[in-house]
């Protein structure tokens, strides 16, 4: 009797060490991978650490027509995107240029237009944004996609790559798709005020240390070469600027007198030595503050 009570002891002793040995071991692993639900939204955030989709809920974007000044890269994105939504060839696009003149913008306006035009049943159009620091996790999240019945623009938004930086080998492999090829349900949308991705120095540094120069240089141009598409934005005139405020103060019905808008405005872009779509966002909010109207 008193031997099974010592086996019965033991037995339990070493099921509590098993346990406590499972417990330390699943916590050096980390959280596990989370299960993905792609009908909670329409745009989603990676969480690379989890391989999870974090949907959201109500997304930062504008309407396309609030766009001004960018018409012709406006619609040879829309063009771009539409094909591929139908599932039919389409390519990846970089939208490069000037700062503030509405590249990410534009692609989140671009996905909403086309979401209110397809169709509720079938398979979805989702926009998922992958940060820049991220983008080594890219082959990853692209080869998670890749079997999924729902099209997907993975996009970055201020995608840029400093020296040192290798992580931009993880982007030209995720383009190219290595053995298999790139995946039909997916295209990659970036934006950066670089045409090549990589500052200028980083490639003159190139040029002059490499024992072949050209060849060096070449491996780090050739990464803007996987995108299809690129969209160059630039500073726009003082007339579309205005017609960027008319069509705000329009939309959101705000009571200003049209001569004192365009002196306000010019002054407003003036105290910040730029125009762009940004800063006549950025004038139509104060001016909505100040009438005491909601931007809805």
């Amino acid at each position: 009797m008193k031997d099974n009570y010592v086996k019965d002891e033991l037995l339990t002793g070493l099921i509590d060490q098993v346990k406590k040995l499972t417990q330390a071991v699943e916590s050096l692993s980390g959280p596990g991978y989370a299960e993905n639900d792609l009908n909670a939204a329409d745009c989603f955030v990676w969480v690379p650490e989890s391989r999870f989709l974090q949907p959201v809920a109500k997304p930062n974007r504008i309407d396309i027509s609030l766009i001004r000044g960018v018409d012709r890269v406006r619609d040879i994105l829309f063009d771009n995107t539409r094909r591929f939504a139908e599932g039919l060839p389409a390519n990846n696009v970089l939208l490069w240029g000037a700062r503030g003149m509405g590249k990410s913008s534009l692609v989140k306006s671009t996905h909403a237009a086309l979401q209110a035009q397809s169709p509720k049943s079938g398979p979805g159009l989702k926009l998922v944004e992958i940060h820049r620091e991220d983008i080594e996790s890219l082959p990853v999240l692209m080869a998670m996609l890749r079997d999924m019945e729902d099209r997907f623009i993975l996009f970055c938004d201020d995608l840029s790559f400093d020296n040192d930086d290798t992580s931009y080998k993880s982007l030209k492999a995720a383009l190219e798709g290595g053995l298999e090829g790139r995946a039909e349900n997916v295209v990659f949308y970036a934006t950066s005020n670089r045409r090549h991705l990589l500052p200028r120095d980083m490639m003159e540094n190139e040029r002059s240390t490499a024992i072949n120069p050209s060849e060096a240089v070449e491996e780090k141009v050739s990464l803007s070469d996987r995108f299809g598409l690129w969209l160059g934005f630039h500073k726009c005139s003082q007339d579309e600027y205005l017609d960027m405020i008319e069509a705000y103060a329009k939309h959101f019905e705000l009571p200003m007198d049209p001569d004192q808008m365009r002196s306000e405005a010019l002054e407003w872009a003036t105290t910040r030595g730029a125009r762009s779509g940004r800063v006549a966002w950025q004038f139509i909010q104060d001016a909505a503050g100040r009438l005491g109207k909601q931007l809805k």
